[in-house]
């Protein structure tokens, strides 16, 4: 008799688990793309540790990040990006990284990197996240 009630429970049990379906949620699944070229960023803010911070966003963002400096100004409002080399398929990514239109493109076939960041004041808007 007391297997009876065991199997029973046992049964309610199972049975009970088999009609629940839990809903499965899919994460939210973030490409990271890797874009080819060097990046080199440039404290032109004057904000303590403004390239480190910029830095880490860029390497979030896929880009290779190989130099990281101060200007000799520190005083720009808002970042520009400096494009060195022609057709570099990185440009329109990182131009939206930065949240900036401030692309210029100048060609200097002596350039060790494909692009320069010269980081602004704009430095906390554009790398907060996103809200989601």
């Amino acid at each position: 008799m007391r297997r009876f009630f065991v199997l029973a429970s046992l049964l309610v049990v199972l049975s009970s688990l088999w009609a629940c379906k839990e809903e499965i949620v899919p994460e939210k699944k973030v490409e990271k793309r890797f874009y080819p070229g060097d990046v080199q960023v440039l404290n032109s803010c004057g904000i303590d540790n403004a390239a480190s911070k910029m830095k880490n966003y860029l390497r979030s963002q896929g880009f290779d990040v190989v130099v990281v400096s101060n200007d000799r100004l520190r005083n720009y409002e808002e970042t520009i990006l400096v494009i060195h080399t022609p057709g570099w398929e990185g440009e329109k990514p990182l131009a939206k990284a930065l949240k900036t239109n401030n692309v210029l493109h100048v060609q200097n076939n002596r350039a060790y990197v494909d692009a320069s960041v010269y980081i602004g004041r704009d430095l906390e808007q554009i790398i907060q996240q996103d809200s989601l």
